[in-house]
């Protein structure tokens, strides 16, 4: 009966020290989870701003190259 005994109560234990590591365990998986959803966010504003900066420095070189045939002409 006492093997009984110390079986139940090592076993309940085992189970708090389980249960207390998986959740901290599981604390730090959302922190993780938490900053590469913040990281993917700003890259995908990132990628919607680029074809407006790309589209900007073309009429930039459009601009300036029409700067340079008009200074090039007398």
């Amino acid at each position: 009966m006492e093997n009984i005994i110390a079986a139940v109560i090592t076993g309940a234990i085992t189970l708090i020290g389980v249960l207390t590591a998986n959740g901290k365990s599981q604390a730090v998986t959302d922190t993780k989870l938490d900053e590469l959803t913040r990281e993917v966010r700003e890259h995908n504003n990132f990628a919607k701003r680029m074809p407006v900066v790309e589209e900007q420095i073309k009429v930039i070189n459009h601009r300036i190259n029409d700067l340079e045939r008009k200074e090039e002409q007398p």
